[in-house]
């Protein structure tokens, strides 16, 4: 119980007046800092042609230590609806776009009573909990699922079941949510995690972890050094030789206090007239 409210908490924070509120990125990973609830990515793809089928999405997500997105009550899955909100503010350039949730069947039992029983969770979560749009799921050749996501769409036409779920084939190109173990704030982080608060705080901070100004500049540095180095010698080397040109210029000149010129004409003692 005490999980259901600190989820429902951590919806109204995210559409409060806190900082998440302003914009959930797509793509990045979004923590809770109390360390009991999971982590969050939201992945959007803009271009069509980007987005990924069941099986792609779920290894992206396993890749990076996570799986698909599994629901294991409402609470959460308006916490998943606050965030989507906040990634498609106005402003921000996301449109229409469903997204796999981790919910599946294997193909067996094809009959419509017996059809909705064989969905399963790819993470292995046993939550019977489920948020199926009107006559959903259709079954036959659809085996994975989707939340619907379509805040564009008039009410009569998309509206009423946006965030609901809807079973699609396997194969279509969707976007995607990952689900993540909760995250300890790393000390020397590789690519930037937002951490908020616990969702039953008042404090409405967000601590971002990135990378500072020095590793950067050792990346770069590091590989200039050879270069750096053949500068140094090719300049040593041509200082050495103007230098040893100078001193040879100075030793050949000439000592004039060992030319002599005789002023007395020469008699030829030898020659008459």
């Amino acid at each position: 119980m005490s999980r259901v409210v600190s989820l429902l908490l951590g919806a109204a924070l995210l559409c409060g007046h806190g900082v998440f509120c302003r914009r959930v990125v797509s793509g990045q990973k979004v923590c809770f800092a109390d360390l009991k609830h999971p982590c969050y990515k939201m992945a959007y793809f803009q271009e069509l042609s980007s987005r990924v089928s069941f099986q792609e999405a779920r290894l992206a997500c396993e890749s990076e230590g996570g799986a698909l997105l599994s629901l294991e009550n409402e609470a959460e899955q308006k916490l998943i609806e606050s965030m989507l909100q906040n990634l498609t503010k106005p402003g921000t350039g996301i449109s229409d776009g469903d997204f796999w949730i981790g919910l599946w069947r294997n193909g067996e039992g094809q009959t419509s009573g017996a059809c909705p029983d064989l969905y399963q969770w790819s993470d292995g979560s046993s939550s019977q909990y489920r948020n199926w749009y009107t006559d959903e799921p259709s079954c036959g050749s659809e085996k994975c699922v989707v939340m619907y996501h379509q805040p564009t769409a008039n009410p009569g036409l998309g509206g009423p079941y946006l965030y609901q779920w809807n079973d699609d084939r396997c194969n279509m190109k969707h976007n995607y949510i990952c689900k993540y173990e909760p995250e300890i704030i790393p000390t020397s982080p590789v690519e930037k995690t937002y951490f908020t608060n616990q969702p039953g705080d008042t404090h409405q901070n967000v601590v971002v972890t990135e990378a500072g100004i020095i590793p950067n500049l050792i990346y770069v540095v590091i590989p200039t050094i050879p270069l750096l180095l053949l500068i140094l010698v090719a300049f040593g080397t041509c200082c050495f030789q103007m230098l040893h040109k100078s001193k040879g210029r100075t030793k050949t000149s000439p000592n004039q206090s060992t030319l002599w010129i005789s002023k007395s004409t020469r008699k030829e003692s030898g020659m008459e007239v």
